[in-house]
């Protein structure tokens, strides 16, 4: 097993440039060099033009891609295809289990362009949507310089440690491609990827830090066509889906965090899932005891069951407690608990899909396994419903290994890559 971090000398850190928030360091951009250079270098003073929803999204997306390279764009703009939406993983295996391009990779006018793009695609929450991938991408920096460390986690202005995803290896692959046009492609084919999950050996790159993530577009961004934003990296996939202008759907939405708290370059605490965590955790400590001997399952979990590669892969059978059978006051936490997670779509597309599961209320089901606290290894929730499904999971840390870290996933039975695959 090999571990890759991205160079970090003291004058590249002090140049470097700020993603999605401040207090983010990448790569120096000079250091590498994808291509041509880019068609335009112009600084762009709002690249929404002013519009707000999916006309700015698209207003952003365009000027993003006026900064790159015919080059860069053919890693960007990709074909909507489900080899290429599926291909995607939790695990810090950067371009080989993702397509898109690598932000590290990217110039600071590039990489403020893509930044424009995140923001007119996420909500506005706070602890939630860009705010809260801004505060993963962080945690992930401060995995970046150490693989073998333990114990409390250092600040994020000074990183001392790395971590790796336990999670299922990587879905499919993308697929090939040589075109180097403008215009949608197919995703270029992997490398470097030849060994299994992370700690168990093989040969598989392990990539950390900011640098690592990937944005693409599969289709050619509008207003009135069908596409998908994919975001993504270790411990993060993010995709929105929008056809007949407006987003149809916010999922699959795998988010998860080693360290689970940290400090910031203020000196602040960051607890980059607080909002998931609280959320979900209210509702499992709000159970009675009778309650719970119907939502507790008599499995153990070592991970989310429907996880990369494991797409349309729900249970046949609905199990746990029946959210109908729950008090009034316990219902609102139910949906309290899905929000954070649909919450990483914009504000406006995150009130509609909960309209949507508020409905189904009474057909949806919650189980659990271990405890309620949400605080062991092997402590497990589950939001079962006719169209949400999310999964909270604690695990021990791979490198604070006295401490848990988190795996979840937001999936929609009917509404996954926006409902364009039969699976």
């Amino acid at each position: 097993m090999k571990l890759k971090t991205r160079w970090r000398g003291a004058a590249t850190v002090a140049a470097a440039v700020a993603l999605v928030g401040a207090g983010i360091a990448t790569a120096n951009a000079g250091t590498t060099d994808k291509g041509a250079v880019p068609a335009r270098t112009n600084t762009i003073k709002d690249p929404t033009g002013g519009r707000t929803g999916l006309p700015g999204l698209v207003n952003a997306a365009n000027a993003f891609l006026a900064t790159l390279s015919d080059v860069q764009k053919a890693e960007v703009l990709l074909e909507f295809t489900e080899e290429n939406a599926t291909a995607w993983s939790n695990l810090p295996c950067a371009g080989t289990c993702r397509p898109g391009i690598e932000l590290g990779s990217l110039t600071d006018e590039q990489l403020a362009a893509a930044d424009s793009v995140l923001k007119a695609a996420a909500g506005t929450g706070n602890g939630t949507g860009f705010d809260q991938l801004k505060d993963i991408v962080a945690a992930d920096e401060i995995l970046a310089t150490d693989s073998t460390g333990g114990g409390t986690p250092p600040s994020s202005s000074s990183p001392s440690s790395s971590s790796s995803s336990s999670s299922s290896d990587a879905s499919a692959a993308p697929s090939t491609s040589t075109s180097s046009s403008s215009e949608a492609s197919v995703a270029p084919a992997p490398s470097g990827a030849t060994g299994g999950p992370p700690g168990g050996g093989g040969g598989m790159t392990l990539t950390y830090g900011s640098g690592y993530y990937y944005l693409a577009f599969l289709g050619k961004p509008s207003v009135d066509g069908t596409w998908q934003l994919d975001f993504g990296g270790h411990h993060l996939a993010t995709h929105l889906t929008y056809t007949k202008g407006r987003a149809v759907s916010a999922s699959p939405f795998f988010i998860g965090v080693e360290p689970i708290t940290y400090t910031d370059d203020s000196g602040a605490t960051v607890e980059a899932m607080k909002a998931q965590k609280t959320a979900m955790a209210a509702l499992t400590t709000s159970l009675t005891a009778k309650q719970l001997a119907t939502a507790t399952l008599d499995q153990s979990f070592g991970d989310v069951l429907v996880g990369p590669g494991e797409d349309g892969q729900f249970p046949e059978t609905k199990v746990g407690i029946a959210v109908k059978s729950l008090t009034p006051k316990q219902k609102k936490l139910v949906l309290a608990a899905i929000r954070p997670w649909v919450a990483n779509a914009d504000d406006a597309t995150t009130q509609q899909l909960l309209k949507i599961y508020e409905k189904e209320l009474d057909q949806t089901f919650v189980a659990l396994s271990g405890g309620t606290a949400l605080d062991t290894h092997g402590d497990y929730v589950r939001i079962d419903g006719p169209s949400v499904w999310v999964e909270f999971i604690c695990q021990t840390g791979v490198v604070y290994s006295d401490q848990i870290h988190y795996h979840t996933v937001y999936r929609d039975h009917t509404r996954d890559y926006g409902g364009e695959f039969d699976f």
